[in-house]
């Protein structure tokens, strides 16, 4: 297989390298017959202007504008206590439910469960947010309230009942105003007779 060889006409004088080669090779200017020496240092020339053209586009490209930091508003440490109602107990394991809400739009939901004592903290609402909180624990009837968070440091107990007895309509209640009595069960229609 032949070889490519280019002719390359380089006046050793001029580059300042020393030539440690025989002499009649040097007459010939080709690059195979230069010394290891003189290639490395040629090589290490041109890999210098790489560097330096590369970092000088670098400084100069980076005239964008910085991003704008954005301190984030101070947020309030929320605890919240769950309590069963009959006897002031813990309520382990319970879902306290938040909903951060921006007019009349939810911004999401973040959920938490009590500890064994009936507590949980949550710190990343902002300070003058208004919150949706629920209480949901299996067992006992679920409680919401709607607050706003107007200080740094909030402590909020919530008891929780057993579920009551459901109001039905069909039923009657004594003690109550709602005296409605039972609607009468429709007729049904008889088909007409047939011949």
């Amino acid at each position: 297989m032949p070889t490519l060889s280019l002719p390359i006409r380089l006046n050793y004088a001029s580059l300042r390298i020393p030539f440690h080669g025989r002499p009649e090779r040097a007459r010939h200017g080709r690059i195979h017959h230069m010394p290891h020496r003189t290639i490395i240092r040629i090589f290490m020339v041109l890999v210098g202007l790489c560097l330096a053209g590369t970092l000088i586009s670098a400084q100069t490209s980076d005239t964008r504008k910085p991003r704008k930091f954005k301190v984030p508003p101070l947020s309030a440490r929320i605890e919240v206590i769950v309590l069963r109602d009959a006897n002031g107990k813990p309520l382990e394991n319970a879902a306290v439910v938040f909903h951060p809400i921006e007019g009349d739009h939810d911004k999401g939901v973040m959920e938490l469960k009590t500890n064994e004592e009936g507590k949980c903290v949550i710190d990343v609402i902002p300070i003058g947010d208004t919150v949706r909180m629920q209480v949901i624990a299996r067992g006992f009837q679920t409680s919401g309230e709607d607050f706003k968070v107007d200080k740094e440091d909030l402590k909020l107990t919530v008891r929780l009942r057993r579920p009551g007895e459901q109001f039905s309509i069909y039923k009657s209640h004594s003690g109550t105003q709602h005296t409605e009595t039972a609607p009468a069960p429709e007729k049904q229609a008889t088909p007409p007779a047939t011949k």
